[in-house]
């Protein structure tokens, strides 16, 4: 073997090596973007829910406490599975004041497929309770613009950026 082949060997060996380096740098990088994506989304998901717990608190104390309304967490079965399509429990919150019926859905995000559920929620408590909602609102801070037109289709009023709410609707 020549001087010249033994080079290229050495190069080559050279070359596989730092190609398995970069190779497995890779593989570490992308199992850290994974780790963080996942720990972003329980994060995310654990604020979502503290937030909407703390809104559900706040209104509670506000309406009933300056306004005497009642204010109603409910949480039902669903034996039939008219809501997700099997048998699970369904949470509501109502506002009830003079007779008045309001069926609130309050979430950190809605998507479309969030709307026609909280839709499904509604006829589903509207039968078991034989009682007609006055309204239907959503409260969330990121509604997509494909669940606002559901939204509108479905008759359900929704309250987002503060920018949105015209204080004269009612």
């Amino acid at each position: 073997m020549t001087e010249q082949s033994n080079r290229w060997m050495d190069q080559a060996k050279r070359w596989d090596e730092n190609q398995k380096v970069i190779n497995q740098m890779l593989q570490d990088i992308q199992a850290l973007v994974c780790k963080r994506d996942s720990t972003l989304g329980a994060l995310g998901a654990r604020w979502g829910l503290h937030a909407e717990q703390s809104f559900r608190n706040a209104l509670r104390g506000i309406l009933e406490d300056s306004f005497g309304v009642q204010v109603l967490n409910v949480v039902e079965f669903d034996d039939e599975g008219e809501v997700f399509g099997y048998p699970d429990q369904v949470e509501l919150d109502l506002i009830v004041k003079d007779g008045r019926l309001i069926i609130c859905e309050i979430k950190s995000s809605m998507s479309r497929a969030d709307m026609y559920a909280f839709d499904r929620k509604i006829k589903f408590y509207q039968k078991r309770h034989q009682r007609q909602a006055d309204r239907a609102l959503v409260i969330s801070p990121m509604i997509d613009d494909s669940a606002r037109q559901v939204a509108q289709k479905l008759g359900i009023q929704v309250y987002s950026y503060a920018e949105e709410v015209d204080p004269t609707q009612y």
